[in-house]
């Protein structure tokens, strides 16, 4: 039961102690990953077992796609402090993320899926989306994922 840390838990934990190390005590970033680490470990209890990396990264991804949420709510109420609050959190866990995928790279997976199941048309979305989500699973939002498969299928 007793498994390694995944290659970001350790990268968090190393990044921390630089972070204490170098005084940034009362720095955002600091307070990012002490809340990155919290959810971590948070998600594993809910597990009750360590994380896989891919669980790792899609608890981070969520949390980016919680403060992405949270920026459009406070756009809309004019509260540019905390938008650029969320900002700041949102780099900084980012850097923890795989590389996000472009609309080409999605648009490409999209229609292998496609392929791959056999789908025609708009009818075959979730069997399309449940071949591609595994493989973009914390690169992509699935909105967006959605968003393309659809349009590749002729259904907006």
């Amino acid at each position: 039961m007793d498994q390694q840390p995944t290659e970001i838990e350790r990268r968090l934990e190393a990044d921390m102690k630089e972070a204490l190390r170098a005084r940034e005590a009362g720095k955002a970033r600091l307070s990012v990953i002490r809340l990155a680490r919290a959810a971590l470990q948070n998600a594993a209890i809910d597990r009750r077992r360590p994380l896989t990396n891919d669980e790792t990264t899609e608890v981070l991804a969520r949390e980016v796609r919680q403060r992405r949420d949270a920026i459009e709510e406070y756009r809309r109420l004019g509260r540019q402090d905390a938008v650029q609050a969320l900002e700041a959190e949102i780099e900084v866990l980012q850097a923890y993320l795989p590389r996000p995928l472009g609309p080409d790279e999605i648009r490409d997976l999209a229609a292998q899926a496609i392929a791959e199941a056999g789908v025609q048309d708009a009818r075959g979305v979730g069997r399309v989306m449940a071949r591609l989500m595994p493989r973009v699973r914390g690169r992509a939002d699935g909105r967006l994922v959605s968003q393309i498969v659809r349009e590749l299928l002729g259904h907006d």
